[in-house]
């Protein structure tokens, strides 16, 4: 077992910026050494069955892994957002993505609103388990008619005495099969639109939830994603989070972290995609010479590195106006849309280097373009992020 923690240490860096600081360099190794003894070794076995969940969020929360920001009071290492994003980043350099997506969904999406707007009673019970590994969390927010389009969810909260009675739908939810509660982003009145709706800490355990289906998805197949169906789910009123109906509003800051985490969990991937190409290029001849002496394969993934570097530097800035208190709608919607166009071309260009080995189940390639894929859709599709820039400019879409 690791032993070593996100402490602040002496050391170098190769990038300075807000997330290249000797402290979370030293984070960084410690990630790294985690994906390198506890996940990268059984990843082609997960991909078949699924991941060992229970185990592996013990060994992270042991390390500190899974509250990185949150308040040491429960556990948690009371950094900044940059911690959070070294962590995504280092994350989605293992040989599997699917991991990386389990541990992020728990630690960057299911858990923020809990550890900033919880009850002393709701941590104390709910966050210091998830962070000290030993209780998993899911984010329940898409439904089988509402994707992008949060406002059209139709699961409701209905008040009975002191309990909230449940009843709905939810699909493609990350951790659920493995879960012990989710963070359930219901409607609890009739108001409509992104009005009436709250979040409710629902325990897998309660009477009436149920795991109706485990997903077969083209990537990330470590990670599993369920279909869920709530029937007179009774759990108390006191298990609401934060603010009764304002619950979109506080979606909303878990959607910005997962969005800022999935375009740092993208750099990560993306930069040891190009770097194993980089490997291969040096020794794989082609005419009397090596890949890397062509000019077109080596002026091509040098191009693409540059445009990691320019996310890197916007995804920097974004963390640090989150720090300040400022708004990063804009920033946070561009990175994220161009870090899913920008894997996209990633995943193209390694697959075609590689030739037709490149297309082979057995490379590393045909696992990485499937899994890259994701950065498009999840934590909002690209349309959605066009069109919220679109209306920042002032276009009437």
């Amino acid at each position: 077992m690791l032993q070593i923690r996100h402490l602040p240490q002496a050391g170098t860096t190769r990038r300075k910026g807000a997330l290249e600081v000797d402290d979370l360099q030293a984070l960084r190794k410690t990630v790294a050494t985690f994906v390198e003894r506890e996940i990268n070794p059984h990843v082609d076995e997960w991909e078949r069955t699924g991941m060992d969940s229970r185990k592996l969020w013990k060994s992270a929360g042991d390390l500190g892994l899974l509250g990185l920001t949150y308040d040491p009071k429960y556990g948690g290492g009371g950094a900044s957002l940059a911690y959070s994003m070294v962590l995504a980043e280092e994350l989605g350099k293992a040989d599997a993505a699917g991991v990386g997506l389990g541990l992020t969904a728990h630690a960057n999406m299911a858990t923020p609103t809990l550890n900033q707007l919880g009850t002393p009673e709701q941590k104390e019970k709910y966050l210091r388990p998830a962070i000290s590994g030993e209780a998993i969390a899911s984010i329940g927010v898409t439904e089988p008619d509402a994707g992008s389009d949060v406002a059209a969810i139709r699961t409701t909260a209905k008040r009975d005495g002191d309990h909230w009675v449940i009843n709905g739908q939810k699909t493609f939810i990350t951790n659920a099969s493995h879960a012990d509660w989710v963070c359930m982003l219901v409607r609890t009145s009739d108001e409509p639109g992104y009005r009436g709706m709250s979040q409710i800490i629902v325990p897998t355990d309660t009477s009436g939830f149920e795991v109706t289906r485990v997903l077969d998805k083209l990537g990330n197949r470590c990670s599993d994603t369920c279909e869920l169906r709530l029937t007179d789910v009774r759990v108390p009123v006191a298990n609401t989070i934060g603010q009764e109906g304002r619950g979109f509003q506080q979606q909303m800051l878990q959607f910005l972290i997962e969005r800022l985490s999935g375009t740092a969990s993208m750099i990560g991937s993306c930069d040891r995609a190009l770097e194993r190409t980089r490997e291969y290029m040096r020794t794989r001849k082609v005419f009397g010479r090596s890949l890397a002496q062509c000019q077109y394969p080596a002026f091509r993934i040098t191009e693409l590195q540059a445009e990691i570097e320019i996310l890197r530097e916007s995804l920097h800035g974004a963390v640090q106006r989150v720090e300040r208190g400022e708004d990063v709608t804009r920033l946070t919607s561009a990175a994220k849309l161009k870090a899913g166009r920008l894997s996209r071309e990633v995943a193209d260009y390694v697959v075609q280097v590689h030739g037709g080995m490149g297309y082979m189940e057995e490379n590393w390639t045909a696992r990485f373009m499937r899994d890259s894929r994701l950065t498009s859709i999840g934590g909002g599709a690209d349309e959605v992020m066009l069109q919220v820039l679109a209306k920042l400019d002032g276009l009437d879409v």
